[in-house]
């Protein structure tokens, strides 16, 4: 029965119109592209694709608008055998989308990102989940305030059942925006961006680990990856866990890396993987996506 339980990621879902060009465009000039897609995106939607593809029932939790480009992504979803009961349809609003100029010769992507009125998912949705469907929940950070009280929902739940049978809750803290620093205490396994790093003061991963280890809760894993330096991930041992960076041998799509990386190594400890496993196969995993554009052919060797 426990390997029938699922994976929930709870956060965005957007259409990504991506743009892919062969050096980035001046300002106030006309050019064309080498090749334009649409893509479902959203970095907890991205983690979802992943999972999949790794072979992990999961399930997806977030908000969407009605209309056509809903229907492109609804359709996307079913593709990837994604479970996504538990969307929040908002009628009125309008859904999130991206704009991505991706740099076909140095891998990099630039992202214009509009979400005019479509509200996140909030605490009163979440009381409406299940939670004996699931082993893992992954907040990707947006409504902290919100996202925490969905949190307490699940500590609440795991206080009523042995150990073994509790759901593992991961939080991802990736924006530089002071309310999801909040979310710290509250993961048993938390991610941290590069970007929240540098802006705490810290120029390397380890250092961020040991600086930000202190405000996580007791006994949780603090997780950051670094680009092409690879990851590193601190657990309660107080013992430095590395993995270098595995990059294609051509770069050619960065975009959605970290959600792969993220879903890479949550796949891995839900299946009672290392932490050091974990993190070699989050980096092996994501420096594949960045040799492939989206995400087919990531499990390629």
């Amino acid at each position: 029965m426990e390997n029938k339980k699922k994976i929930l990621c709870v956060g965005l879902v957007c259409l990504d119109i991506i743009n892919v060009v062969d050096k980035y465009p001046e300002e106030d000039t006309d050019s064309r592209c080498l090749s334009q897609r649409w893509q479902r995106g959203g970095n907890a939607s991205n983690s979802c694709t992943v999972l999949s593809l790794l072979g992990a029932p999961c399930a997806f939790m977030g908000s969407l608008a009605a209309g056509p480009v809903a229907d492109f992504i609804l359709d996307d979803f079913k593709k990837f055998h994604i479970d996504i009961s538990l969307l929040c349809e908002h009628a009125q609003c309008v859904l999130p989308a991206s704009v991505v100029i991706s740099n076909a010769n140095t891998g990099s992507r630039t992202i214009l990102h509009m979400n005019r009125n479509l509200p996140d998912a909030t605490a009163a949705d979440f009381s409406k989940v299940d939670l004996h469907q699931y082993k893992w929940i992954h907040w990707e950070g947006r409504n902290a305030e919100e996202q925490v009280k969905m949190i307490q929902q699940v500590a609440l739940y795991n206080n009523t059942l042995p150990p073994q049978q509790r759901i593992t809750i991961s939080v991802e803290i990736e924006k530089t925006r002071e309310p999801l620093y909040q979310l710290f205490p509250h993961g048993d396994v938390v991610f941290v961006s590069k970007d929240v790093a540098q802006h705490f003061g810290f120029h390397n991963a380890e250092a961020a680990l040991r600086g930000l280890y202190s405000r996580v809760k007791r006994g949780a894993v603090l997780i950051c990856a670094w680009a092409e330096k690879g990851a590193d991930a601190l657990g309660p041992d107080g013992v430095i866990v590395h993995s270098d960076a595995f990059p294609p041998e051509k770069l050619l799509d960065t975009l959605g890396a970290g959600d792969t990386f993220n879903a890479a190594v949550i796949f891995t400890l839900a299946n009672g993987g290392s932490l050091q496993e974990a993190l070699t196969f989050g980096c092996t995993v994501a420096g594949r996506k960045c040799g492939v554009h989206g995400y087919d052919g990531i499990l390629e060797k």
